[in-house]
């Protein structure tokens, strides 16, 4: 039976289990993360995180056993959750598959997520109450070997300068993974339909411009060397990882804002590890820049007419 302790976290009483049991095991330069440091971890980047996430139809990706073990995507809030849990419903009642997803709103409410090995967070593009109009378009940067974080920061710059042309502003950040992810935020009436097309006209742009660095199509054996841009992120059905959720990776890495300044001296020097940062990072981050993602949940901007 599994040894659980009383706790308050944010003016609620909470459970928690297992506290010592290993998520990341020890390497020859780091000690094992534990599940206390898991909870510890998404305690004290709370106030960053729960803007991007409150109201967002949030996927739970949890590994009961750690990062060596099974996993497994959790959509639906389970009914175990504290009566305190809000949901936020994704799907139509007789079109979609109707889905209570929890939304979370609180620093208890990541902390009973992190309780139950829910290691990555990954969220819907939309949010309450309107969960069927995304606020942003995403370019999910996928690099194919021998590309790498450095080879997307050379794509993302020039995502850059498209959405400047089009007079757009964009944010940047780590998948925590292999690649990079920009954001346009818009936050103004739309579809999915309009995003993802628009996702695609721009990356087909790039495509035909630089058919050696970059390519749309989903085929693994187009990718090697190259960058896949990822325009099919841009639906009512996918998730993306959420800015500040770790990552269970052979490391605990995060997905972790940037500036363009790094992102221009990876693309620069070719060195993909500038771009790779783990918890304490991401928290040492915070205190020294504030959340350089806070813009995306605050601009509104239109979607240009394409063609």
């Amino acid at each position: 039976m599994s040894e659980r302790t009383q706790v308050v976290i944010g003016g609620r009483e909470l459970a928690v289990s297992n506290l010592d049991k290993v998520m990341w095991p020890a390497t020859e330069t780091t000690a094992a993360v534990t599940k206390a440091h898991v909870i510890d971890y998404y305690v004290r980047i709370a106030p960053v995180l729960l803007p991007h996430i409150a109201g967002r139809p949030l996927t739970m990706i949890r590994f009961p056993d750690g990062v060596d073990g099974p996993s497994f995507f959790e959509k639906r809030c389970p009914d175990h959750r504290p009566e305190w849990m809000q949901t936020v419903r994704l799907g139509r009642d007789g079109k979609d598959k109707v889905v209570d997803h929890c939304n979370v709103t609180d620093v208890a409410g990541l902390a009973w997520l992190a309780n139950m090995a829910s290691l990555e967070l990954h969220t819907s593009l939309a949010r309450e109450p309107d969960t069927f109009t995304p606020t942003c378009v995403v370019f999910d940067l996928d690099p194919g070997a021998p590309a790498d974080a450095a080879t997307c920061a050379r794509v993302a710059l020039l995502l850059r300068e498209g959405f400047e042309r089009l007079g757009l502003q964009s944010w940047v950040k780590t998948s925590g993974s292999k690649g990079l992810q920009a954001y346009v935020p818009l936050h103004t009436p739309t579809t999915y339909d309009a995003t993802r097309g628009f996702a695609l006209a721009i990356g087909q742009v790039l495509e035909r411009v630089h058919p050696e660095l970059v390519t749309t199509n989903m085929s693994k054996d187009e990718r090697p060397g190259k960058v896949f841009l990822d325009w099919s992120q841009n639906h009512l059905t996918k998730t993306t990882v959420s800015v500040y959720s770790l990552r269970a990776r052979p490391r605990p890495t995060v997905s972790t804002p940037l500036t363009w300044d790094e992102v221009s001296d990876a693309a620069d020097t070719g060195h993909a590890s500038g771009l790779v940062f783990t918890a304490d990072d991401a928290l040492a981050r915070v205190t020294t820049h504030g959340d350089l993602f806070a813009p995306v949940e605050s601009t509104h901007q239109q979607l240009p007419p394409l063609g």
